[in-house]
């Protein structure tokens, strides 16, 4: 942590054990938090010394509920240069450093929305704008695997759970910032489609922001007119994130996030696979 050191003083025990009492003090405010700033008038003031604040970022971190395969996730460790990159990723590299510098101010309410195959970084990059917002901006967020949440709700219809529904939703519709990561991974149902829908309305009107990655493509959903051919199209296509959570609730995405479109292989089967051989 920066500006800060370490005294380590020692006793040692006879014919045995040696005592160790370790303390770290900032060597800034010597543990006071605060740091006495001189104006040009002459006048003094006292603001919060980084150590502070490099304290709080660690613990609305630990708070953000980031997965342990997820924590190295940052802004700066998100790889677009590697031989075959799709110029996407630069590109989504850069809305997401954009996104962080212009929060809140330019995106209260507006998420992001990553679409893409599997393993071209969508995860990383919207983990890695989370630690950027709670630690450069000081927001606080919360990470949920959109399965896991899932199955969270439908646990609590336990009678032997004590949690409610409510209570399991709560955190997840006041959050600041909200990554939902997977979207459309679950088996569409009536009732998936619902709580879905109870999420990101709930989140819309309170003008929250929402970063949201998904596998299936943003576009018309199966059984959607698309002119001419359409039925032909539609039985050799893939399942779109319309038909995975709603046309509705696909349209509602388009006013509270940005579309952000990555394309490009595994990077994981590709490139880390390349780097080990």
């Amino acid at each position: 942590m920066a500006g800060l050191t370490a005294i380590r003083t020692g006793h040692t025990l006879r014919d045995t054990a040696i005592l160790e009492v370790v303390t770290t003090v900032c060597s800034i405010c010597e543990g006071a938090g605060l740091r006495i700033v001189r104006r040009p008038d002459g006048t003094q003031f006292a603001e919060s010394c980084v150590c502070r604040l490099e304290q709080r970022s660690s613990r609305m971190l630990g708070r953000a509920q980031i997965p342990k395969r997820y924590e190295h996730c940052t802004l700066d460790s998100y790889e677009t240069g590697f031989g075959g990159a799709h110029r996407t990723l630069g590109a989504a590299h850069l809305r997401a450093r954009k996104f962080v510098e212009s929060y809140p101010l330019d995106s209260v309410g507006t998420g992001l929305l990553l679409t893409g195959s599997i393993g071209v970084g969508k995860t990383h990059l919207a983990v890695g704008i989370l630690q950027a917002l709670v630690s450069e901006r000081g927001a606080t967020g919360l990470f949920y695997d959109y399965r896991d949440l899932l199955k969270q709700v439908q646990n609590s219809y336990n009678r032997q759970v004590n949690e409610t529904e409510l209570e399991i939703l709560k955190p997840v519709f006041e959050a600041e910032v909200l990554v939902l990561d997977e979207l459309g991974a679950s088996k569409p149902t009536d009732w998936v489609w619902d709580t879905v829908a109870h999420i990101l309305n709930t989140r819309y009107n309170d003008r929250r922001t929402t970063i949201i990655t998904t596998n299936y493509a943003n576009i018309a959903p199966l059984g959607v007119d698309l002119g001419q051919g359409s039925n032909l199209r539609a039985a050799v296509r893939e399942e779109t994130l319309g038909d995975r959570i709603g046309e509705r609730m696909r349209s509602r995405l388009q006013e509270m996030c940005v579309v952000v479109e990555m394309h490009g292989e595994d990077f994981r089967q590709k490139v880390k696979r390349a780097s080990f051989a």
